[in-house]
């Protein structure tokens, strides 16, 4: 039977959106491709129709993981005040809900170890979209220099992302708060200064040695 090109892109999709969360659970080998085919409600031999390999499954899956964060990033941005908007990122990154369900969060805590070690392609794709919700968060610290803020973005990230590992290590108890409301802490604390004047910013980095 011969489908419409707009029935296999349908198709291809929900693959690719279905994939995308059994990924993000068990990771990028913990499920195999008729596993994620079943998921799809699809054949294992229908798998080629859309993909030239597992390795093009993976990069697609994970490339929609991330955008959808990114597109989440943009909206909570549009609905908040500037001054407010990192923050607000970072309170609804390192939450519970986040934590208890990887399948649905950030690919990059949920993936990362695993796409180190995969090949350049696919090290480079998700690089790429690494760099991109690096510059989404940059956006939002509007007070510092581009090349300023773009650093002080990827310390967020790793932050933010490091956290959200421990945290899942944790548990779901005490401890693994903890560890979430430490790591909104430190990144916050750390955006601060970007809130202030120029002069005042230089006062307070001269006096943090002091402090420590």
């Amino acid at each position: 039977m011969r489908y419409s090109r707009e029935h296999k892109l349908e198709t291809h999709a929900r693959i690719v959106k279905r994939a995308s969360v059994r990924l993000r659970e068990k990771g990028a080998h913990g499920i195999g491709v008729a596993d994620l085919m079943k998921d799809a409600g699809l054949t294992h031999g229908g798998f080629y129709a859309h993909f030239d390999s597992r390795e093009a499954l993976v990069i697609e899956a994970f490339a929609y993981a991330m955008d959808r964060s990114i597109e989440r990033w943009r909206k909570l941005a549009e609905q908040t005040p500037p001054d407010k908007r990192l923050a607000t990122i970072v309170d609804s990154y390192l939450t519970t809900v986040h934590r208890d369900d990887p399948g649905h969060g950030c690919a990059v805590p949920t993936l990362g170890a695993e796409i180190a070690r995969e090949s350049l392609k696919t090290r480079k794709a998700f690089a790429a979209k690494l760099e991109q919700m690096t510059d989404i968060l940059a956006e939002q610290i509007p007070a510092l220099p581009r090349k300023t803020a773009r650093r002080q973005a990827m310390a967020t990230l790793a932050t933010m992302m490091g956290t959200l590992v421990l945290a899942r290590i944790a548990g779901n108890g005490e401890f693994s708060d903890e560890i979430l409301a430490a790591g909104r802490e430190a990144v916050l604390d750390r955006a601060a200064p970007a809130k202030r004047a120029p002069k005042k910013s230089v006062a307070k980095k001269a006096a943090a040695p002091a402090r420590a």
